[in-house]
């Protein structure tokens, strides 16, 4: 399954007005599991620096959902967005001028190649490594980027049937993905190898969550891919499924998993 045109369909959607990606931030907010975990960190984090003026790295920032939320969390902090698709950038950087945050900055940069020495309080990665091959320089890169005491926050699958990969005869879920799932064990070393020395890691997505994501998710992006006629049905679906989603999400973020499909990486330079 390509990911990337149905990203670019509820794109065009939502993009319309700045209400109605305000509003589809929101949604993302309440469906999506990882948000529910990447935003129990970042909250930790925060406590204590809201009025802080602090630096944040958004890197892979895709929608910028996240910094949207981070903007909001605190107004003082200076956030710089980065993505490689310039449309999603030129976009983002629109809307935030709409609506009025001068503190935000989206920005077309290969992580790959990208840094910013000693500049950034706090780095957010949310599924974007299992997108790239080259993933120990940019883990030096961001530890570059990364002032002493700074926190990088990674969400990405595990090899516990992430992608929805469960055997080895089978492929990713997602076909832009370069791997299926990291080991716990696998991304620790190569953090440390970056020059990550404190590291925590946790599973996400455990029974709750991988049912949510299915029925949230999975069976929803297989339907728009078949058709684009399933636009319409959408909202009649997640009425349906909505309330039951949020139990499961809610459950899965207040849990600790012994394996789980997602992983929560915290590394501080």
């Amino acid at each position: 399954m390509h990911y990337d045109p149905i990203k670019r369909s509820l794109g065009n959607v939502f993009n319309r007005t700045p209400w109605l990606r305000r509003l589809f931030y929101h949604l993302l907010d309440l469906l999506l599991l990882r948000t529910w975990h990447v935003h129990r960190e970042l909250r930790q984090w925060a406590k204590g620096r809201t009025q802080e003026p602090l630096t944040i790295l958004d890197a892979g920032a895709g929608y910028g959902q996240y910094t949207y939320w981070l903007s909001s969390l605190g107004p003082k902090w200076q956030i710089l967005a980065v993505d490689v698709k310039e449309e999603q950038v030129a976009d983002s950087n629109n809307f935030f001028r709409q609506i009025g945050r001068p503190q935000v900055q989206f920005a077309v940069q290969d992580l790959v190649l990208y840094q910013e020495p000693n500049s950034f309080d706090l780095a957010l990665s949310v599924d974007v490594m299992e997108h790239i091959l080259e993933d120990v320089e940019v883990f030096r890169n961001i530890h570059t980027s990364l002032k002493d005491g700074g926190m990088l926050l990674i969400s990405t699958p595990s090899d516990q049937g992430g992608s929805d990969v469960h055997g080895d005869g089978e492929t990713s879920f997602i076909e832009e993905h370069v791997r299926d799932g990291y080991n716990i064990h696998e991304i620790q070393q190569k953090l440390r190898t970056a020059g990550f020395e404190r590291i925590e890691a946790r599973y996400s997505y455990g029974e709750p969550g991988q049912v949510s994501w299915r029925l949230s998710m999975k069976y929803p992006i297989l339907m728009l891919g078949k058709s684009r006629l399933f636009f319409l049905l959408l909202p009649f679906y997640y009425l349906l499924v909505f309330p039951f989603c949020l139990l499961l999400n809610w459950f899965d973020a207040r849990t600790t998993h012994e394996s789980g499909t997602g992983l929560i990486v915290k590394a501080w330079k």
